[in-house]
């Protein structure tokens, strides 16, 4: 299927591993330039040069999400080397799952405020577009109650909440905003990666709470969010796509 992306703008924070950088090829593959950003300067060298060969324009910067003014300038740099914007994707997450004050701090700079921040900074280039779309990435621990029910699936769970209303105030303007919630996602040097080395006993356990024995891709859970990012999801907004292999358990009504 022709996703309808060639020759729109997209940024996508966090581009440089794992899901991020998924979707930020993705986009690519699909014809539309792309600007990401990451903290590390030498993976987002790399990760601009490999996905360069696309043939698709990628730009990759460094910048810190959970800083406010880092944020908006990359934003505002990357209007400018595109031309204008036309998605915005939300990736980043703190990951903080840890209990303490300092871990609700950064869920929130990052995870919450690092999307809304990005989704003001892009508004007026947004509003300008003909096929404007916003997609946050929240996870199932933002829908169940799991080992990650502290500040990371607080936080998660106010992302679905703040698009959804973001979706019901910005149809007038014909932007359309969605949320998409991975499930568990295994990638090389990724969390769950970790966790298979670091507490075999735990990614076991988790493992098994599948019903499909396994584990998604970063691929799988790109393909959602370009597809929602994508003028052919022209209808679609203000809805959660879970993406999880059946994983939870919940009905979403």
């Amino acid at each position: 299927m022709d996703m309808q992306l060639k020759g729109l703008r997209a940024l996508v924070t966090g581009g440089t591993k794992g899901i991020g950088r998924a979707i930020a090829e993705t986009l690519a593959k699909e014809g539309a330039s792309v600007a990401f950003c990451a903290r590390n300067a030498g993976e987002v060298a790399e990760a601009a040069k490999a996905m360069s060969a696309t043939g698709s324009k990628v730009i990759g910067s460094v910048a810190d999400v959970g800083n406010a003014d880092s944020l908006k300038a990359w934003v505002a740099k990357s209007a400018a080397d595109l031309g204008g914007i036309d998605i915005v994707v939300a990736n980043v997450s703190a990951l903080a799952i840890a209990a303490d004050e300092e871990s609700w701090k950064k869920g929130f700079e990052v995870d919450l405020m690092g999307s809304v921040r990005l989704v003001d900074s892009a508004m007026p280039f947004l509003e300008k577009s003909k096929h404007p779309a916003i997609v946050t990435i929240s996870s199932v621990s933002g829908r169940e109650i799991d080992f990650a029910s502290g500040p990371y699936g607080a936080f998660k769970a106010a992302l679905v909440h703040y698009t959804q209303g973001l979706a019901y105030h910005l149809a007038g303007k014909g932007i359309r905003a969605n949320s998409v919630s991975p499930g568990n996602t295994y990638f090389p040097g990724g969390v769950w990666s970790q966790i298979e080395t670091g507490n075999p006993d735990f990614f076991k356990v988790a493992l098994g709470m599948n019903p499909t024995g396994r584990m998604g891709t970063p691929q799988e859970m790109a393909n959602a969010v370009v597809f929602l990012a994508s003028p052919v999801a022209s209808f679609i907004t203000g809805t959660n796509l879970v993406v999880d292999g059946a994983l939870t358990k919940g009905v979403q009504l």
